[in-house]
């Protein structure tokens, strides 16, 4: 079967969905309203869907891998948005080296875990 795709676009929840909002404009995501209760968030082509939705067995559960150019800077610039003073429940974990790459670790205010990675191979 040939999809031929567009794009993909993970629909997440938030906790506090006004916070949420907040946090991912921060990271450095352009927000678009498209409701009420939803927004997406894109950086180049890139998408997401934010709800004011909240199951917490489900966004304990959520995890979404974004691949980066250089794993090393956004840390870098990760570090100096200091997210962590900024936003209560946030958390960020350094860059781990594995034996396909580098990556490092955001939970968002609602918990859900963000990796930031880097292959070294492709």
């Amino acid at each position: 079967m040939e999809h031929k795709a567009v794009s993909i676009r993970p629909f997440i929840g938030a906790k506090d969905f006004k916070t949420s909002r907040s946090f991912y404009r921060d990271l450095g995501f352009e927000e678009s309203v498209l409701s009420h209760n939803m927004s997406v968030f894109k950086t180049g082509t890139l998408a997401f869907y934010l709800q004011d939705a909240y199951a917490q067995d489900w966004i304990d559960n959520s995890m979404i891998f974004l691949e980066v150019e250089d794993v090393e800077r956004f840390w870098k610039e990760l570090v100096a948005l200091d997210l962590t003073a900024k936003y209560e429940g946030v958390k960020l974990t350094p860059i781990r080296t594995e034996d396909w790459g580098k990556e490092c670790f955001v939970h968002d205010p609602s918990g859900i875990l963000w990796h930031f990675g880097e292959f070294s191979l492709r």
